[in-house]
């Protein structure tokens, strides 16, 4: 690990009433006692004059908290000043540090980097930490808090455990079977011992679907033929106007996309070209895309005048489609179909909770959430091939070693214990400079 200290804004580069500024290595302290004038207590709230130790400026006045190794989040000595949000605080104190001899800007995610290299959290942990910060609802806050509560660390530490005590089993049997204390491992006892985590691993990989889209949103389309008041309701959900509406057929050329929190549930709501035989060569291209994206959807909103235009034919496959009258506080819905109005806000809400319905039995609420990044899906389902393969009756024993030695490695990339160079830069890459 690198033996320098980075230094980074910690909060938004943005007016705020406080900013924060952090330092992880080893001169941290250094800094602490350069830029403030006093000998620190751990983790304890100094009101200091921070002052640019080469020029004696007074740059604020505000809290100074050191953290000392290795109990800090990135397993270093760490430092935190706490001062006034003003980008002319901000930057002076920013350049007072880039002037000191062994400092330098972080990186993008290198504090958590280092809080990984320090054996702080794992991989999934920081994985989850980033979609953490990137979280816009209760949902997708309460699934990542709970990968970064070690939920899936512990569970892929239960399955590499019981491998281990397979391998145990292999090796005694491999090595020392010519001795006459060391029983002759029965296949059975083999296929015992592996079933359960063969069995908890399909049944995870059977929920892994849903948690992995709670990281994307639920993705409804809203279509129909043009001057159906998909713009309009568009509008009336995203509480602002996002999309131009007109009289004029055919003014939606492409896809505007809103993001909604309905009730913790992340949703997608898209608004589309009206679908119609266009003349116009750029609408023809607008109506394409909205049938090619219809496939992808998971909920489609058929909207019409007064319910009355029956939906197309879409090729969306089994995707659900909900029938939707608007302008009924003009026109009479028919029969059976949810009406509303985007004028006077008339079943605008039934609308919202029939979406939020369906997103939340698609997605869940994340509190059982395990997997939700792909590569961890990758990772598991091969390590439960590996392990079925392991059980093939009458399969040699060395090659049953190597299975069970390919699934723990397989389990191992999840977490970051083995093999994981070549997706690390990826992975701390999302991160802001100040994490």
């Amino acid at each position: 690990m690198p033996e320098d200290t980075i230094y980074a804004l910690a909060t938004g580069a943005v007016r705020a009433a406080v900013a924060i500024i952090r330092l992880s290595g080893p001169a941290a302290l250094e800094i602490f006692r350069a830029f403030t004038g006093i000998e620190p207590r751990a983790r304890y709230a100094h009101y200091v004059r921070l002052s640019d130790p080469d020029t004696l400026e007074l740059l604020d006045r505000g809290l100074a908290l050191w953290f000392p190794a290795p109990h800090s989040f990135t397993g270093e000595d760490c430092v935190e000043f706490h001062l006034h949000g003003g980008r002319a605080v901000v930057d002076a104190a920013l350049g007072a540090l880039g002037r000191r001899g062994g400092l330098r800007a972080a990186e993008a995610g290198e504090f958590a980097r280092r809080a990984f290299a320090h054996g702080k959290m794992d991989l999934s942990q920081i994985e989850a930490l980033a979609d953490l910060i990137d979280a816009q609802t209760t949902f997708q806050r309460r699934q990542a808090l709970r990968v970064t509560g070690g939920a899936l660390r512990l569970q892929v530490e239960r399955w590499r455990d019981s491998l281990i005590r397979a391998s145990a089993l292999l090796a005694a049997e491999l090595d020392f079977s010519d001795e006459g204390d060391v029983e002759s491992l029965a296949p059975a006892a083999l296929a015992h011992a592996l079933a359960e985590p063969i069995a908890e691993m399909t049944e995870i990989l059977r929920q892994t679907p849903a948690s992995e889209r709670l990281n994307h949103g639920f993705l409804a389309l809203i279509l129909g033929p043009p001057n159906a008041g998909k713009s309009t309701l568009l509008n009336c959900l995203a509480r602002r106007d996002v999309a131009i509406v007109s009289d004029a057929p055919g003014t939606t050329r492409d896809m505007i996309e809103v993001q909604l929190d309905l009730e913790g549930a992340p949703v997608t709501l898209v608004d589309t070209a009206g679908l119609r035989d266009a003349a116009d060569v750029v609408e023809q291209i607008g109506v394409a895309r909205t049938r090619a994206r219809a496939g992808e959807a998971d909920l489609l909103l058929w909207l019409s005048e007064g319910g009355q235009t029956p939906p197309p034919q879409l090729g969306a496959g089994d995707v659900e489609l909900l029938q939707v009258a608007t302008k009924s506080d003009q026109l009479p819905a028919a029969p059976g179909l949810l009406a509303v109005s985007a004028r006077t806000g008339q079943g605008v809400a039934q609308l919202c909770e029939a979406i939020g319905a369906r997103a939340r039995s698609a997605l869940g609420d994340g509190s059982s959430a395990l997997i939700i990044r792909e590569r961890h899906r990758a990772a598991i389902a091969s390590a439960k091939q590996f392990l079925e393969t392991a059980v093939t009756p009458g399969k040699p024993l060395e090659l049953v070693a190597e299975d069970i030695r390919l699934a723990s490695n397989a389990l191992g990339r999840i977490t970051g214990a083995i093999d994981v160079e070549t997706i690390l830069d990826e992975v701390f890459s999302r991160f802001c400079i100040g994490k």
